[in-house]
């Protein structure tokens, strides 16, 4: 996501906003067919879920034109010229006349129902490891909408408006990754090309990921989202071991001499036998007016608790299935029953009424009849997929690096030309310019890390390959706090944080600002910026001011260390005589309980020595 002042077809600010919505209006889109007639079966999908939108602005950053009341307006130059700043650092090929395209996208987040995007060049390449990646297209494109809300209850979903047209770079690689590692080192590189153009937004979800992943046998499929580059590995392995399971299961029933024709669609309402429940979800369903539907899986007897990725099975993929066509809360499953609240005597009634055998398996759904069936023909289509191994698909990454069924994979008939803006020619002037205006190398950056801020070979590197690494200099420069406390922070303190728990997604620039500045000036020490990230990260909409003082962490001068440290080891009298200057551990201990975080521990360190010496020699 690039910071240029303006939006990519207006003069908005890109401005990304926290505070309550000015206002709101209410849309539905609808399915167009492409230029030579077909449906795209991405929006296709979209569309049958019969959603409607409910669209926030603001009246800073949000016109006509987002609101899509307005023609778009020339193209933003600021943005062009730094997508061509790029396609020059990978020597790729710049196209000699940029067209505007329409990408058809009909999920609520573009209020047009399409996106604007334009090719900007082909054929570059990138360097990473020695190998060399190539880049196969630059496209610059305006951002969509940001979910804040949904409300299945009420069909709609709720978009804020202030993200929409901020222009952004879409790279695309050829598909020479190998490795899950390789992946995220390539992720990283084109990261810092971009961020060394030093105007791309920085923060979560400024610089996002989508891994077209396939493995022998398998299929493309395409994770949508991954917002962390450390993520990356994980959701490559994950996919892959997705990809394999589902392989085996397509052996698995070719063993058992199953075929497609096999699996019946007859649905059988089976809500007699939850009349009297103890299953919470089956009850409620019913109550309302609901039904039980349940459909005959003939020998499919253990496939559906098969584990395609941890925590996940394939009765999570058909559950996937059943929540996005039919929007029910999900579906049961034999290989998981009795459970939930379901006992065995239901389970074998339901199987009874099926009429199944020993290796049969059967899924369940509780909910009005009409979602209830459309659950389960979304069920049927996706058990029919499972004869012909991985189904093409787009899906969506999970905080723990698995992934979700998303939606079908898009068409051909999704793009189409954008008639309201005319095509830009790019002059060899032009691309000049911009040539002797590029940035330093990455690598260059990391030898100066090393030299200009004396930081060790180890924290250099570790500082290169984080996220972080443009951002150190600007703090080192602004607050003049320490490069090594800088850069210790940002590589390893954030990351213990994280591994904690903590969401340091919370912790933006301008508190790590706040932070460096209050050591530097000696307000706090160094050692308690741990406690006052967390915090930060619990309480976000509070400055670092209001967090120090909630925190008591006014810094403490020498002499009232000193009359602390001398309390301390007047109450340990005996402890000091008894241990001498080997009580210096203890004494240190119990004053850090004390001090941590206001005062520097070398000087705690000085001034317990110091005071435990005169106890002795008097």
């Amino acid at each position: 996501m690039l910071d240029t002042k303006e939006k990519l077809f207006c003069s908005c600010p890109t401005v990304i906003r926290k505070d309550q919505a000015d206002y709101s209006f209410m849309r539905r889109l609808r399915l167009a067919r492409s230029e030579i007639g077909e449906l795209d079966p991405a929006a296709l999908f979209e569309f049958e879920k019969g959603l409607h939108f409910i669209y926030e602005g603001y009246n800073e950053n949000v016109c006509l034109v987002e609101m899509d009341e307005e023609p778009p307006h020339q193209p933003n130059r600021e943005a062009i010229e730094l997508a061509l700043k790029f396609a020059l650092i990978v020597k790729a090929h710049v196209v000699d006349e940029i067209h505007v395209m329409r990408k058809i996208v009909i999920d609520g987040s573009n209020t047009t129902g399409f996106q604007r995007t334009m090719l900007i060049a082909i054929g570059g390449r990138v360097n990473v490891r020695g190998k060399e990646i190539p880049i196969e297209t630059i496209c610059l494109e305006e951002d969509a909408a940001r979910k804040v809300d949904e409300d299945p209850t009420r069909r709609s979903v709720t978009y804020r408006l202030d993200r929409l047209g901020i222009p952004l770079i879409e790279v695309a690689t050829g598909p020479v990754i190998e490795s899950p590692e390789e992946a995220r080192e390539v992720a990283h590189y084109i990261g810092l090309l971009l961020r060394s153009m030093g105007r791309v937004k920085r923060g979560l979800g400024t610089i996002r990921q989508d891994l077209n992943i396939s493995i022998e046998g398998g299929a493309k499929v395409e994770i949508k989202g991954v917002q962390y580059l450390d993520l990356i590995p994980l959701v490559v392995k994950n996919e892959a071991r997705r990809q394999q399971r589902l392989l085996e299961i397509r052996d698995e029933l070719k063993r058992r001499g199953l075929k497609e024709e096999d699996i019946l669609f007859s649905p059988v309402d089976v809500t007699v036998v939850f009349r009297n429940t103890k299953s919470r979800v089956a009850r409620s369903a019913i109550e309302k007016g609901g039904v039980a539907l349940a459909l005959k899986l003939k020998g499919f007897k253990g496939i559906l608790g098969v584990e395609l990725q941890p925590g996940r099975r394939f009765g999570a993929e058909l559950a996937d299935r059943a929540r996005y066509w039919a929007r029910v809360g999900g579906i049961f499953h034999s290989d998981e029953l009795p459970a939930y609240g379901i006992s065995m005597e239901e389970v074998e009634e339901v199987k009874r009424l099926l009429g199944t055998e020993e290796n049969d398996a059967f899924v369940l759904v509780f909910d009005e009849k009409e979602k209830a069936l459309k659950a389960l023909e979304a069920v049927h289509s996706r058990i029919i997929e499972a004869f012909h191994g991985v189904p093409e698909e787009t899906r969506a990454a999970n905080p723990d690096g698995t992934t979700r069924f998303m939606r079908p994979r898009p068409g051909k008939a999704r793009m189409y030309p954008e008639t309201d803006v005319r095509p830009i020619k790019v002059d060899g002037s032009l691309l000049a310019r911009l040539e002797r205006e590029l940035p330093e190398p990455p690598e260059k950056t990391l030898e100066r890390l090393k030299n200009k801020y004396k930081l060790s070979e180890d924290l250099a590197q570790q500082l290169f390959n984080s996220e972080h690494l443009f951002l150190f200099e600007e703090l080192v420069t602004k607050t003049g706090a320490s490069p090594v406390l800088v850069a210790s922070v940002l590589t390893n303190t954030l990351r213990n944080l994280r591994r904690e728990g903590v969401n340091i997604e919370n912790i933006e620039e301008d508190h790590l600002f706040g932070v460096f500045k209050a050591v530097a000036s000696g307000k706090i020490a160094k050692e308690a910026i741990p406690d006052v990230l967390k915090a930060i990260a619990e309480n976000p909409e509070l400055s670092v001011e209001s967090i120090l003082s909630k925190l008591s962490l006014q810094s403490l001068t020498i002499s009232e260390l000193e009359e602390l440290v001398s309390q301390i080891i007047s109450e340990r009298k005996q402890l000091v005589e008894e241990k001498g200057e080997k009580a210096f551990s203890p004494i240190m201990g119990l004053v850090m309980e004390r001090v941590r975080g206001r005062i520097d521990g070398k000087t705690v360190a000085e001034v317990v020595r110091k005071k435990l010496l005169e106890a002795i020699s008097s």
